[in-house]
């Protein structure tokens, strides 16, 4: 049989079982990929999977036109018919790929440069919003292909928060200083639960959001009542699941039960950050860092330490490559035209400079203590896109202009993985990042 002809046959099966077999090929090609990287490749873990993942969907984009006969992309579009990605992604993986992101930030690094990370991370970020969604809108009326400003504005939300796995298992396997591994990871993935608190509000201000995201009134008092019940009560429910999720591993010294404890600690911290309205991802971040210092520190034994460091380690790749290689099938689902491939290259350096100016504006204000040479462009080349992006992407509604939005966002993160992640070792080279580089200073 066929390999089209075998996914046409999955495209058939129950919702059950095709969400199983779905599941199986995603998670052996992620065990595949990063089998190849390792033997051959040898690139930075994270980097070397997804740029597999990535490269393996362009080849079956060319297969598809070079032999549209093979009939790759009906197949594709009947394998994704019926899953919902809002569900599986925003109310599932999102909240595991935060929490093991989380667990590996030092936050006695990380406090140093505290109003810093706030700062980065809440007007940073509705800054490269607002940058990229009016930089979006601008390339996409050059093209004759316009959108409304507040769907551009939810592609400038939801391409602004940057990868912390992506960004942290990086910089740990260049031996980057650790408190600057620190504050880019910090930086990281709070501006992924704020990015995702943004992209809630405009996604439900646009129309394409979910239900409960469409309810949201288009008026400044209950924009900045959402954002303040988000964020605030996001940080405050993480914050106190967290100190409970501590207790519990302090009071015991058994592994298998203590992992047990940290995957349920996500689960019903995201849970009940919905039946709460507040921020989720937030809540998962707040939670992952207690859990992963005061935890670590003072709860765990070194063996539940380095079973927990090799679970979460595996959930990372795991859920990283399963979204990459999503992205790549809903990329054969889509019909892609020659304009979106001059719009996606010429919205990439829109989102390098929005990157580079909310980083730079905000560090203007709140200068950040111990800052090195070269931390702007660290920060700005460094800020990769991956599985958020990705998460925030596949849990849109369908809309007139999504496929436009999917093309456009496939060409960013093939952008920022491919080219920023791989040249990230001579930018680090370059700053006195390495190894035994130069003591901290105070220039940027």
């Amino acid at each position: 049989m066929a390999f089209s002809d075998s996914l046409h046959t999955l495209g058939r099966t129950s919702l059950p079982m095709k969400l199983f077999d779905l599941a199986a090929a995603l998670v052996t090609l992620a065990a595949v990929f990063g089998y190849i990287n390792y033997r051959w490749l040898r690139l930075p873990a994270t980097i070397g999977v997804l740029t597999l993942a990535l490269l393996a969907s362009g080849a079956a984009l060319l297969l598809d036109v070079l032999v549209p006969s093979a009939g790759v992309r009906e197949a594709a579009t009947s394998l994704l018919h019926g899953v919902d990605f809002h569900a599986a992604l925003m109310h599932g993986m999102l909240c595991f790929l935060l929490f093991a992101g989380a667990l590996h930030v030092d936050f006695g690094d990380m406090r140093a440069n505290g109003w810093g990370v706030a700062v980065l991370s809440t007007a940073g970020v509705l800054i490269s919003t607002v940058l990229i969604g009016l930089g979006l809108s601008l390339v996409l009326g050059m093209i004759h292909q316009p959108l409304p400003l507040m769907v551009c504005l939810v592609f400038g939300a939801l391409i602004s928060p940057t990868d912390p796995v992506a960004v942290l298992g990086l910089l740990r396997d260049l031996r980057a200083p650790r408190d600057m591994t620190a504050l880019m990871a910090g930086e990281s993935l709070f501006n992924d639960g704020v990015g995702v608190v943004v992209f809630v509000g405009c996604a439900g201000l646009a129309g394409i959001g979910s239900p409960q995201e469409a309810r949201i009134v288009p008026d400044f008092a209950h924009l900045a009542l959402f954002f303040i019940r988000q964020v605030g009560g996001g940080l405050m429910l993480g914050a106190v699941i967290g100190y409970l999720g501590y207790r519990a591993l302090k009071s015991i010294d058994y592994h298998p039960l203590e992992l047990l404890i940290t995957f349920a600690l996500v689960m019903f911290v995201y849970g009940l950050s919905f039946a709460c309205q507040t921020s989720g991802p937030l809540a998962v971040v707040v939670a992952g860092i207690i859990v992963g210092n005061p935890g670590r520190k003072w709860a765990m034994s070194p063996n539940t330490r380095l079973y927990l460091d090799a679970f979460w380690s595996m959930t990372d790749e795991i859920l990283n490559a399963v979204l990459f290689l999503l992205l790549g099938l809903q990329a054969l689902a889509i019909p892609w035209r020659p304009g979106m491939l001059w719009a996606g290259l010429m919205i990439v350096p829109v989102v390098l400079l929005a990157r580079l100016v909310s980083i730079v504006a905000p560090m203007a204000v709140v200068p950040l203590s111990n800052a090195r040479p070269g931390l702007a462009a660290m920060l700005t080349w460094g800020g990769l896109r991956g599985g958020i992006s990705v998460a925030l992407l596949l849990s849109l509604t369908d809309f007139p202009g999504k496929e436009l939005l999917f093309e456009v966002t496939y060409i960013v993160v093939v952008f920022s993985i491919l080219v920023q992640g791989t040249t990230m070792p001579r930018l680090l080279s370059r700053c006195g990042w390495t190894a035994g580089g130069p003591a901290p200073g105070v220039s940027r």
